[in-house]
Formats: structure tokens, sequence, C-alpha cells
């Protein structure tokens, strides 16, 4: 059994820590984002745009039906790292085996569920016929594997909860190089086209999971796995639904808005869909370390929380703002500059890359906005109060932005600017909103017990 321990941040140089747990946490979201870029650098290279544009379209409809599972796994995270700080050995234990079952019949119901709603949805926003077929293969074959997914997500929050983000880095490393060998056979020798593609996402998410698995059953600490313990205990099923209701259910309506988002991109034909599909995989080489400082401070604010530190709390979150910002834009500003070669990567279809660079334009300068959102709504739930940043990016991300496309976007704008546009707009609108909310110190309140 491999010697493990929690690596708790309740002591100690406050921003050498949080650096060194999203360190990990950062490049660990970068390959599991390399791997998916992968796909779409492979095949609109070797299949086509129209292909790209399936796969690329397909990403906000994917994310829109695993989205409570990755609140699931949120809120396990917060109650682990809430335990492990009040050092609550059987609350630990309770947490850890209950999460890996929750994500087990997640896993099972997002599987027959994806499979059943993605060629209605498709349908629904109005995937043109040229794309509709690529993308009902791609999307059907992904979730034939999104079980795999589901557990990861829970076994790799659980690890980032002890503070062992290195071990889902190792996990997403060994995943990425799957994906991106398999990419290559499957696509460019076997000439499988977008099907290849998805089940080599299937594939590299079946490592990760089993790789992530092993890691908690060979940890010799409080959170180690025992796989005949795994039930579902109602009490910690209750907790940690109360805690990752509400982030689940803001990723799926932010997810539905995104949606809405990508239906209103469709309409301006393959091209648009290729191009803006194509920067999505660019995009989340910047929103990805943003959600990874999101979430160390999560686990930082959960671990001091639970000790009752909350000065180090307070410090937790500035440090966290500032390393996002420094991040947003350093890297705002060389995609910018590098725009065409960026683009030029997934295809050579010059159309394909006006339209990646147009949302570039909107996109790149702004990012600084969302690092801002996401370091004090990552703050907040780590106190366990997921409720305040549920109902700041519901407003922000979902409602305002359904307004946006409904009222403004049809009578205000004639061209795709008028979509790209609404991100960075509905960023600030969330930062307002949240700083609103913090100002009167409530979320701060000690708790009575743990968790």
């Amino acid at each position: 059994m491999e010697k493990t321990k929690s690596n708790l941040m309740t002591e100690g140089n406050i921003a050498k820590q949080i650096l060194m747990f999203s360190i990990p946490l950062i490049l660990g979201n970068l390959l599991q984002q390399l791997y998916s870029t992968a796909d779409s650098i492979i095949v609109g290279n070797y299949v086509g745009s129209n292909a790209l544009a399936a796969v690329g379209s397909s990403t906000s409809l994917i994310y829109l039906l695993i989205a409570f599972s990755q609140g699931a796994s949120v809120g396990a995270g917060v109650v682990v790292s809430q335990y492990l700080g009040a050092k609550d050995k059987k609350g630990v234990n309770s947490a850890v085996h209950t999460a890996i079952a929750i994500s087990i019949i997640l896993g099972i119901v997002l599987t027959i569920g994806g499979m059943l709603l993605s060629i209605p949805i498709l349908h629904w926003m109005n995937t043109p016929d040229e794309v509709f077929v690529d993308s009902s293969v791609y999307l059907k074959i992904y979730f034939g594997g999104v079980v795999f997914n589901v557990i990861y997500n829970m076994a790799s929050g659980i690890l980032n909860a002890a503070g062992n983000s290195k071990k889902s880095l190792f996990c997403l490393a060994c995943a990425s190089v799957t994906n991106i060998v398999l990419d290559i056979l499957f696509i460019r020798v076997f000439n499988m086209g977008v099907a290849g593609a998805a089940i080599a996402t299937d594939i590299s998410q079946l490592v990760s999971s089993v790789l992530a698995i092993i890691y908690l059953v060979r940890a010799k600490a409080d959170y180690r796995l025992e796989l005949k313990k795994i039930r579902l205990d109602k009490d910690m099923v209750s907790l940690i639904v109360k805690i990752g209701l509400p982030t689940g259910i803001q990723n799926m309506v932010i997810s539905f808005s995104n949606v809405l988002v990508q239906s209103g991109v469709n309409g301006y034909g393959a091209s648009a869909m290729a191009g803006y599909g194509a920067y999505l995989k660019i995009d989340g080489f910047n929103i990805l370390p943003v959600m990874s400082f999101s979430m160390a401070a999560t686990t930082f604010v959960g671990q001091n929380y639970g000790a009752g530190k909350m000065d180090r709390v307070k410090k937790g979150m500035q440090t966290t703002l500032v390393m996002g910002l420094i991040y947003t834009i350093i890297t705002g500003i060389l995609l910018l500059t590098f725009s065409y070669s960026i683009m030029h990567l997934f295809t050579h279809d010059e159309e394909v890359i006006r339209q990646g660079q147009i949302a570039m334009k909107y996109f790149c300068p702004f990012y600084f906005i969302i690092s801002i959102l996401q370091g004090l709504a990552g703050t907040v739930r780590g106190t366990g109060k997921t409720v305040p940043p549920m109902v700041v990016l519901l407003i922000s991300m979902c409602l305002f932005r359904i307004f946006w496309i409904k009222l403004i976007l049809p009578y205000f704008f004639s061209s795709i600017e008028g979509i790209y546009i609404l991100y960075p707009v509905s960023w600030t609108v969330g930062v307002i909103l949240m700083l609103l909310y913090m100002r009167n110190g409530k979320w701060l309140t000690p708790k009575t017990t743990t968790a």
C-alpha cells in the first residue's frame, strides 16, 4: 500500500501553498483540454471543416448533460476538505465512499440519457444538415463512455480536497497521451472520422478513471477508498447534495445558456460553427486555469474554514485573485498576438480562420474579468455557502445571456459579433453581483459544526 498523507493547507505560507496546489490542477486541466483540442486539430486537418464543426458544436451539449455530475464532485470535495480540516476521520471515510457511489449512479444515468437525448437536442439547436450526421455519431459514441468521465471527476475531486492534485495530474497526463495516440491511429490510419475521435476520448477517460480509483484504493490516509465499502450513506448523500446541488444546477443552467449561444452561432453556417468551435478549444486554455485557481481557493478555504482560521481564508482569496489576474492578462496578450497562427493549427480554410479570429477579439482582452468572478465564487463555495455563487452565476451567465439573445441581439446587432460581446458583458455583471454579496461579510460567519 502506498504511504500517503493529506496535504492540509491550514499552516504555512499561503501564496506558496495555493500556487503549488494550483499548478498540478492547471497542468491537469490543460492536459484534459489538450486531448480535447487534439480531437479538433486532427479532425479538422484530416477529415474536414464540417467534421470540425460537428466536434466543436458538440461541446456545449456535452457540458449541459454532464453539468450536474460536476456539481456533485464540487459538493463532495467541499465536504471532504472540511472534514479533513477538522480531522474528522469517520466523516472523511463516509464522504469518500458515498461520493464514489453517487458518481457510479450518475454516470450510468448520464450514459443512458445522453445517448437518448443528443439527437433531439441537436435538432432543437438548428444544427445544419451538413454537420448533423457527424455530430450525432460523435455524441452517441461519446456518451457511451461518459460514466468514466463522471467517476474520474469525483475521484479527482477527492484527491484535490486532500491536497493531492499531483495525482490527478498524472492521471490526466496518461489520458492525454492515450487520446492523442488513439486519435492519430483511428482517424489518420484507420480513417474512422469523428467516430474515431469519440472512441479515443472514451478510452482515454477510462484510463484516467481507473488510475484515479487505484490511487484512492492504495492511499494510506483517511480518504482511502475500500471498494467493498462503496455505498450510499443517507445523511452523507444529503450533505453532499445540499452543497453540490446549487453548483450542479448552476452548471446545468449556464450550460443551457451556452447551448442557446451555440444555436445562435449555428445560424451563421458551418464556417462560423467551425471557427467558433475551434476557438472554444483555445478558450479552454484560459478558462480552465482560471477554474483551477477557483478550485484551489475552494479547497484552501474549505480546509481553513473547517479549522476556524478566518484570517487565512481572506488572505487565500486575495492571493487567488492576484494569480488569476496575472495569468489571464499574459495569456490574453499572447493569444491575440498569434491569433492567425493558432487558428491555422485547426484548419487551412481561411473563412474558418477568420471566424475564429473574430471570436478571439471579443474574448481574449477580457479574461481577467472571469478570473475575478471565479476566484470570488470559489472562495465562497469553500465555506459551504454554494447557493449565493449559484444565484450570481445564474443571473449573469444564464438569465442575462438569455435576455441578451432574445431581446438585445435581434434588434441591435446584425452580425455574429453581437453574440461574442455578450460574454465579457455577462462576466462583468457577475463580478458586480458577487462583490455586492460579499461586502456584508456574512459568508465568513464560522460554523458551529463541521460540514
